[in-house]
């Protein structure tokens, strides 16, 4: 890579192996291409896993990152690496979702960001964990995050 703005990036266009833990896991940014305008950016990751810290039984979600840029956007290579890093990470529900959101805000500092977790059932119960860390500004479309409620074979 040429360009002096991406020398902070060392998984992308690079070997990188999965990290064993999302403590592990490094989350690298980008400077904003568009900064000063606002403008949604969506993540999508329909296969998420992680373990149940109980049981030891694996959990599936559908998750669904929006947020708003400030200054720095997320570079997608290490997003994907740090999700994957909770296949066999312990936590309920509501960490794992929380807890991937803050991690971003805390990286990021972005504008706006929401989560929804779109979990699979367990114990014949869905749970879905939604959080954002403010109200959107205003003028911005966003879009509604298109998971539909938990219908088994209805």
């Amino acid at each position: 890579m040429s360009d002096t703005t991406y020398e902070n990036l060392t998984q992308l266009g690079n070997a990188t192996e999965l990290p064993e833990t999302p403590e592990q896991a490094t989350l690298q940014s980008v400077a904003n291409p568009q900064s000063g305008i606002d403008y949604v950016i969506r993540f999508t990751c329909p296969e998420f896993t992680s373990v149940c810290p109980v049981t030891g039984q694996p959990d599936f979600a559908h998750l669904v990152i929006d947020y708003i840029a400030a200054d720095l956007i997320v570079e997608s290579k290490s997003l994907k690496l740090y999700l994957a890093s909770f296949r066999n990470h312990a936590a309920f529900h509501e960490d794992c979702t929380v807890g991937i959101a803050r991690r971003l805000a805390d990286t990021l500092s972005p504008k706006w960001l929401r989560i929804g977790g779109y979990w699979y059932p367990r114990g014949g119960i869905p749970i879905d964990v939604f959080y954002q860390t403010s109200e959107p500004p205003s003028g911005v479309w966003i879009p509604d995050q298109g998971v539909a409620s938990y219908r088994g074979r209805g």
